[in-house]
């Protein structure tokens, strides 16, 4: 799912963040073992002013730990941009929803699909593409081509294998799926943008007491 073309979709300015691959794709017909949940995060959302649910993503930073740690920040809002602003999730929309396909998000800096500021200051590479997109609330970045990734994910709603290497895949809903389809079916214009505000009204971390791993399938949460 590329992130939007440059009239009517996605983004971009490039600023590349100078650390690539740290974890070793696996080697030729090794089939990666079923990731570790190492950090967890929560979205609280809102549709037309109305409370809506809270969906929880779990992250697998022992696969990609450069991009979970830039979406745990982001979802704590713990780091602030050159101005001193916070840069955080909280108050920034699903700017775009397709049926069947998938929810996308993350542009806190303008909100309508053109933003992408990361905290390594723009752009960063694709870290790996280790995971794939096994199917319903799986988690990627979203982007605008190769090492084009900044703020925006996507959560998906089917299996896309059409996406593999080429988004990074770094986590998965544990609840919260019936929030993400929620917002799935609202009703949109033309451009895919929703009809009414889909809001996080908060977000943040939530503690891992113990690891554990995931099935690489699609959840039910």
């Amino acid at each position: 799912m590329k992130m939007m073309s440059v009239a009517a979709l996605l983004v971009t300015v490039v600023v590349v963040f100078e650390a690539r691959h740290t974890v070793a794709a696996p080697a030729v017909n090794e089939i990666p073992p079923d990731p570790t949940v190492t950090e967890k995060v929560f979205l609280d959302i809102s549709i037309g002013g109305e409370p809506a649910g809270r969906i929880v993503i779990g992250l697998f930073g022992d696969v990609v730990p450069k991009t979970v740690l830039n979406f745990k920040t982001l979802a704590e809002g713990s780091k602030n941009d050159s101005s001193g602003k916070p840069m955080w999730y909280k108050g920034s929309k699903f700017h775009r929803i397709i049926s069947n396909f998938m929810i996308q998000g993350g542009d806190y800096t303008q909100g309508n699909g053109y933003g992408f500021l990361s905290i390594y200051g723009g752009m960063f590479p694709d870290e790996n593409f280790i995971l794939k997109h096994y199917g319903a609330g799986w988690v990627s970045m979203a982007n605008a081509g190769v090492d084009t990734n900044g703020s925006q994910f996507a959560i998906y709603t089917v299996k896309t294998p059409w996406l593999d290497n080429r988004h990074v895949v770094f986590g998965i809903v544990l609840s919260g799926m019936d929030v993400v389809n929620n917002i799935e079916w609202q009703p949109r214009d033309n451009n895919d943008r929703p009809l009414k505000d889909v809001v996080i009204t908060d977000c943040g971390s939530l503690p891992v007491t113990q690891r554990f791993t995931v099935p690489k399938r699609p959840t039910c949460a």
